[in-house]
């Protein structure tokens, strides 16, 4: 018998980041193509994986994107997908788990873990199974040769090092 497969649904998905600007703000963006298999029925014992495309990225201004998508920083010529792999799926209490992976950016591999939040799996009006999660975590990009960065004349950096990434994922059960 075929595991289950659980396809994503991508009009109802999203992959963000956040990250601190001139040290008063932030700059938020998402990355438009992206992929996430779930390979079983229980997915704390399933494999996961994500690609994510880099030059999908969109912070609703070109200039920054074209130079988030440069050597500078992910160089998405040469390194066109950021890749996660889940190693374990912990249970906390009740809907929430620490989800940990290994994280490559620029072909840099690390360590993550990740808050995963488990919406739950129900059908829908057309009978469709479905599953949702939450994901956020955090990790400081300079792991990854993530590096460029500007000194402010009043102190401090242009681009902060760390970097608050979400993701709310809704399945499609096959």
């Amino acid at each position: 018998m075929a595991n289950t497969q659980w396809i994503l649904d991508a009009a109802h998905s999203e992959i963000e980041f956040k990250v601190r600007h001139m040290m008063v703000t932030n700059v938020k963006g998402s990355f438009e193509n992206f992929t996430v298999a779930i390979e079983g029925e229980d997915f704390t014992t399933a494999p996961i994986q994500v690609k994510i495309e880099t030059d999908s990225i969109n912070t609703k201004n070109s200039d920054r994107d074209n130079h988030l998508k440069s050597a500078d920083f992910f160089d998405a010529a040469q390194f066109p997908q950021i890749l996660f792999t889940a190693t374990k799926v912990e249970a906390l209490s009740g809907n929430d788990y620490k989800l940990t992976g290994s994280l490559t950016i620029k072909d840099q591999t690390q360590a993550i873990s990740l808050d995963l939040n488990y919406g739950g799996t129900y059908t829908d009006p057309w009978g469709n199974r479905k599953a949702g999660f939450v994901v956020e975590g955090k990790f400081n990009r300079k792991d990854f040769g993530l590096n460029w960065n500007a000194a402010l004349e009043a102190g401090g950096v242009l681009v902060g090092e760390e970097v608050k990434i979400s993701g709310n994922l809704e399945f499609s059960r096959q």
